[in-house]
């Protein structure tokens, strides 16, 4: 849903259709605080909301902020949401970098547990991740790249642990292992308890013993 109008109880925003949708950069420190607060409460109504039902207003007012201070950085929900984005996938390519960092000394199924948790860990820490990378509609640019680069940083976590392998075979791999990190979050919103905890071993399993199996058959080339 386009956020082009103010939603009902919006004050109406600037009618200038030329303006992008990009925030404006704050000039001072100040501005600065005042867009991470901004952010800190989209992400707590993104989060409670979903995409579509929450409000400029709604932002505003939990960041304890008047609707025209928020329009000063951000034109549009639109706007809000990317830079949320934005924001979000520097922590998580951080966890990624991390990971990267350590691949090459860790067992096969100590990556395979690393791997399979990644995700589940960085959604718990910035639960409304999920409602803006997949909300409905064609992914923006902003959103197709960050599943690119999501890729890219596994292809990079496989070849650090198994530098031997042919770049081929990781590359071919990576969205494979991309997708089960993604089941491990969805086994936690299916499932919970003992029913949860066993689920998970065995997907922790399933991965391991890909990876062992492709990288070592990659390794015999």
């Amino acid at each position: 849903m386009s956020s082009a109008l103010p939603a009902p109880g919006d004050s109406p925003r600037p009618s200038d259709d030329t303006v992008a949708n990009a925030p404006r950069a704050p000039r001072r420190a100040r501005g600065q605080l005042r867009v991470e607060a901004l952010l800190a409460a989209a992400a707590e109504v993104f989060a409670v909301k979903g995409f579509d039902a929450a409000t400029m207003t709604e932002i505003a007012a939990q960041s304890e902020s008047s609707i025209g201070s928020l329009y000063q950085f951000f034109r549009t929900k639109e706007a809000v949401a990317d830079a949320l984005v934005r924001e979000q996938v520097d922590a998580l390519w951080g966890r990624l970098d991390r990971l990267a960092d350590s691949a090459a000394t860790l067992a096969t199924p100590d990556l395979g547990h690393a791997l399979a948790v990644c995700f589940v860990d960085f959604r718990a820490d910035h639960p409304s991740f999920a409602t803006l990378i997949e909300r409905p509609g064609p992914p923006s640019p902003l959103i197709a790249g960050v599943r690119r680069k999501v890729r890219e940083r596994v292809e990079a976590i496989l070849a650090r642990h198994a530098p031997q392998a042919e770049r081929r075979t990781l590359r071919a791999m990576a969205p494979v292992v991309q997708h089960v990190m993604k089941s491990a979050v969805q086994l936690r919103g299916d499932l919970e308890g003992a029913e949860l905890k066993a689920a998970a071993r065995e997907l922790e399993a399933m991965l391991a013993g890909y990876l062992m199996a492709r990288l070592q058959a990659a390794a015999g080339r």
